[in-house]
Order: structure tokens, then C-alpha cells, then sequence
């Protein structure tokens, strides 16, 4: 049976979740359901990888793993000839670019901060967020990408702030809503309130993030020493602190930001969940003061190398103890899948690894195994957003946030090792099955339920908007 017509923010159409039937007749948000005889990667390490197992689902959760699960009444889905595993876990992306993608494909993080934040930022209207949001949250989860922290720097409007939260609603996707700084022209947000940031993280808190144990959660994505003042950045940790949410910003931007962390460090202010963004060039004091604070790491490393934000901090992260996640960050210049981010970050650590070795450096790293990249993509993505409890294993009593990837597509069969299939041979053409908390989001390599004719109409409508008022974007 087809639901009932949800209308989001500004006219997209998506059918409602639940209810809806994938091409094979097998309903979506079924009480229980069966994944029957993939090869299952746990990323649990007491149950470990299964050549052939059986995942149980009943409502949202997992309840068993292994092979020859009795499903009683359940809904059954042939998993054979693919590999049942966790979701990914992107843990910074500006999803709000989704507009934009592929604006500056040659551009620096120079032309990003000029054209992206400075010319189209502060033209966005709410109903510019919502699409761009909605374009992209739709697109991870096409990728395979089932939880994804949407740092929202653009506040320009309360009404801005509604609109990126309903569209990730609309979307289905997992996400940790990251409330960001405002882009306004000529301004920076502290000399100006008709945002209303951070002061609003309270109303949105209360609105919509009163619960956490839901779908969505909420983060203050903060400017920080990076891109604000120490003062600036004392009032957001603090306002964090007031309403009880995590932090997440960007840190060791360029050589220029070294030790911008350690005042904050100094005060105390680093007493609550946070997590450090790029890390490309800190003190050492930094990564002391992020390890002993328990804070965490993410690592864009694709981005960081192409746009110049310096060399990936993965090896540096390992170095003080801290397993770092990954993120896709932007979408202007660069691919948006997993894939792509597993196999940078295992290139850029193994070249140094290697090279280091070939010094007979004191204390060379060992060169990344695929089964530790994908634990950043997964299990360390999710511990990192604060959700490890839920999402990011196999393993039962968690959310059911799983995907299932072909094995029997031409770029990677005859299958030796899955592990190394999905994270050096896999691309999103893989990405057959997308389950988000028990409810099919992708079936048959098809978004369930998105009618994408819809989808491309507001994005192309934001589009021709935003280009005609900046004038283009080139110049």
C-alpha cells in the first residue's frame, strides 16, 4: 500500500516512509524483517564477519545475527549475493551546498570561502536550504550513507534554521543537525542578532530536539578560535553546555590557527563532548588537550588535500590515541560517497606510512588495513557523532541502519575478500538496500517513496535563483 502524500518545506513532494512497497512488493516499516543469507560484516568485534548469516529485524532494532535465524512471520529479502553491513556514518557535511555541487571543481579553500560562504551564503532564502538540504540528504542515503551530521552554517533567518531541520526530516536519514553560524554579507555574526545565533539553539532545542532519543539529535556546530574569537567561542561552548548538546567545529585550518585551541583548553571550557574538524596543523598541547578531554576527530580527507587544507591528521589522530572518523565536508568541488573517502584517507595514510618507513623513522606507523578505515567509516563515524550506543554495528539491541551492497555487479566479482571489495572495489552503483531504523529507505538500487521529478524541479528553481542574484560564479 502506497502512504500518504508528505508535503515538506517549500512544495517537495516525498511519499511517506512508512507504508510505502519496494517493486517486490515487501513492505517497508513491516513489523519484522529478514535479511536471509548475505555475507555480513558485523563491525562488532565480539561477533566479528559472517560468510554467510541471516540479520533479524523487528520494529527498529536488531535482534540477531547468525547463521540460520529462525524469522518466524517475518518478511523475508534474499541477501545472497550481497554484504549486509552498517550504514555509513558521515560526521561533518554542509549539506545545505547540495545546490552548488560541483560549482568550483578546480577551486582552493580560498574560492570556497570567497564565492560558496561569501557570495551565495548570504542569498540563501529558506526554501534555497530546504532544497539544497533535501538534495543532499537524499543523496547520501543513495550512497549507502545512513547517518550524517549536517553542519548548518547557515542561519541567516530563523526560518532558515526551520527549514534545514524539516528537510532532513522529509529526507529519512539519520542526522545530527549541527546549528551553525549565519552567513551574512560584509557582517560576521557576532555584530549582528537578526539570526539569531546561538541564542536560538534554545528554541530549536525545545522545538524539535526535545527528546534525544529520536531520528534527529542536535549539535551546536560553533565558529570556534578557527573562525570566530576566543570570546566568541567561550559564548558557544558555553551555550552548549546550557542546553546540553555536543560541539562540533573546525580546528588547525592552515598553519596560522596553530594553538588557537589552548586558551579554551586553559579555561576549562573543553569539559563536554566535542569533536575537532580537519586537525591539519595543531600544537601538540591541542592533541594532548583533545585526547585527555575525550574529545574526537574528523577527518575530510579528500578535501583537505584537494582545496589545501594541509596533509590529513589520521596518522596524527592514531599517534594520541584517537581513532578519527570521516566526512565528506563539501559537495562544490568533490565526489559525495564513502567510497571515495575510505579509499583517500587508507592512500594518504599508507604513502606517509611507507615513506616513513623507507627513513627508518623512530616510531613508524604501520600502513591502514581496510578493516580499520571501514571502522572509521562506521562504528568511529557513529561514536563520534555521540549515537555509538545506536548505530554504526551489526550488533543486536541497535537501530536497524544497514545497507546492503551487490557483490554481483562487474567491478568487483568474482568477491576474494569482502572487506577489501567494499572499501578498495565498491562505489555507490553497489548500493542495492538502504534500511534506516528498520525502514526501507532504497530497494533495488531505488530510493523508496522520492519523487525525484519533484526534487529536481526546487532544485533547479533555488538554482536559477541563487546564480541570476550572484551575478554567477565566476567573478
Amino acid at each position: 500500500m502506497v502512504g500518504a502524500l508528505a508535503t515538506g518545506f517549500g512544495g517537495a513532494t516525498l511519499l511517506a516512509a512508512t507504508g510505502c512497497a519496494s517493486s517486490r512488493g515487501i513492505a517497508t516499516g513491516a513489523g519484522k524483517v529478514l535479511l536471509r543469507g548475505g555475507t555480513v560484516i558485523t563491525m562488532d568485534r565480539t561477533l566479528g564477519d559472517m560468510p554467510r548469516a541471516d540479520v533479524l529485524i523487528e520494529g527498529t532494532k536488531i535482534v540477531a545475527v547468525g547463521p540460520n535465524v529462525t524469522g518466524g512471520d517475518a518478511v523475508v529479502i534474499d541477501a545472497s549475493n550481497t554484504i549486509v553491513m552498517p550504514g555509513f556514518v558521515d560526521t561533518h557535511r554542509h549539506l545545505w551546498e547540495g545546490i552548488l555541487r560541483n560549482a568550483l571543481p578546480d577551486g582552493s579553500l580560498g574560492d570556497y570561502l570567497r564565492v560558496i560562504l561569501g557570495r551565495f551564503g548570504p542569498l540563501y532564502r529558506p526554501e534555497d536550504v530546504y532544497a539544497g538540504n533535501l538534495v543532499s540528504a537524499l543523496g547520501a542515503l543513495d550512497a549507502g550513507v545512513t547517518t550524517v551530521l549536517d553542519w548548518s552554517h547557515v542561519q541567516n533567518t530563523p526560518q532558515h534554521t526551520d527549514a534545514a531541520i524539516q528537510a532532513l526530516r522529509d529526507s529519512g536519514i539519520r542526522a545530527v543537525f549541527g546549528y551553525g553560524a549565519a552567513q551574512i554579507a560584509g557582517k560576521r555574526w557576532w555584530n549582528d542578532n537578526s539570526h539569531q545565533y546561538p541564542q536560538d539553539l534554545r528554541r530549536i532545542r525545545k522545538q524539535y530536539f526535545a527528546s534525544d532519543d529520536q531520528l534527529m539529535t542536535l549539535a551546536l556546530a560553533a565558529s570556534g578560535p578557527n573562525f570566530g574569537t576566543q570570546e566568541v567561542a567561550m559564548r558557544e561552548w558555553q551555550a552548549a553546555r546550557e542546553v546540553g548538546v555536543r560541539v562540533s567545529t573546525h580546528l588547525g585550518v592552515g598553519p596560522a590557527t596553530k594553538g588557537s585551541l589552548e586558551p579554551l583548553g586553559r579555561a576549562g571550557a573543553l569539559n563536554i563532548p566535542a569533536t575537532y574538524i580537519h586537525c591539519n596543523y595543531l600544537s601538540e598541547t591541542e592533541w594532548k588537550m583533545i585526547a585527555d578531554s575525550g574529545g574526537t576527530v574528523s577527518v575530510s580527507p579528500l578535501v583537505e588535500m584537494y582545496m589545501g587544507h594541509g596533509i590529513p591528521a589520521t596518522q596524527a589522530a592514531l599517534d594520541h590515541g584517537i581513532q578519527p572518523s570521516l566526512s565528506v565536508d563539501v559537495e562544490t568541488s568533490l565526489p559525495t560517497d564513502f567510497f571515495t573517502q575510505m579509499r583517500t584517507a587508507m592512500a594518504a595514510q599508507r604513502g606517509e606510512a611507507f615513506e616513513r618507513l623507507r627513513r627508518a623513522e623512530k616510531d613508524s606507523p604501520r600502513p591502514l588495513t581496510s578493516r580499520q578505515v571501514l571502522a572509521f567509516a562506521t562504528v568511529e563515524g557513529a561514536r563520534t557523532n555521540g549515537l555509538d550506543n545506536r548505530v554504526g554495528s551489526l550488533t543486536p539491541g541497535k537501530q536497524a541502519d544497514i545497507i546492503m551492497l551487490r557483490t554481483d555487479r562487474i567491478n568487483v566479482m568474482p568477491i576474494n575478500d569482502p572487506l577489501g571489495a567494499v572499501v578498495q572495489g565498491m562505489s555507490p552503483q553497489n548500493v542495492d538496500t538502504v534500511l534506516i531504523a528498520g525502514r526501507m529507505v532504497k530497494r533495488e538500487g531505488k530510493l523508496v517513496g522520492v519523487d525525484l521529478a519533484r526534487v529536481e524541479a526546487q532544485v533547479r528553481a533555488s538554482q536559477s535563483y541563487l546564480l541570476s542574484r550572484a551575478g554567477g560564479l565566476i567573478g
